[in-house]
């Protein structure tokens, strides 16, 4: 898990993980990130019962949002992460949709002002000139 919240940051710097409102997802499917994170969680943490669920979630949370939040401190504007934002959205996704976090829990680590910011762009942002059709069907099926 710690390799999952570590790695989240490098998401930010594939041009394909742009949250694209009209599919309410990533265009790389970074979004089953969500469920993958949340079912994983609640059964390595019941396995092992050495601790609450909760209380891995919270280290887990702690430490992606410690992570997201380097990729704000790069210095030139080359090297900032084009879809930054977008990896933003998929920790509130994360959050949202987990039975073991709360926002109030988000907001206390990750400032929730990036969160919306993020969603203001994504949803102002033109819709390319991709249509749905031409997003890549590699489902593995």
């Amino acid at each position: 898990m710690v390799f999952v919240a570590v790695g989240l940051p490098n998401l930010a710097f594939r041009e394909n993980s742009v949250f694209r409102p009209a599919l309410e997802g990533h265009e790389n499917n970074a979004h089953c990130i969500v469920s993958a994170v949340n079912n994983l969680a609640a059964t390595f943490f019941t396995l092992t019962g050495n601790s609450t669920v909760s209380e891995r979630m919270n280290e887990f949370l702690a430490l992606a949002t410690s992570s997201l939040l380097k990729l704000g401190q790069l210095e030139n504007e080359k090297e900032m992460p084009k879809t930054r934002e977008s990896v933003y959205i998929l920790l509130g996704m994360l959050v949202e949709e987990s039975p073991f976090l709360t926002m109030d829990l988000l907001e206390s680590c990750f400032p929730y002002a990036l969160l919306r910011n993020s969603y203001n762009l994504a949803y102002k942002k033109k819709p390319s000139n991709r249509s749905r059709k031409d997003l890549p069907t590699d489902s593995g099926f």
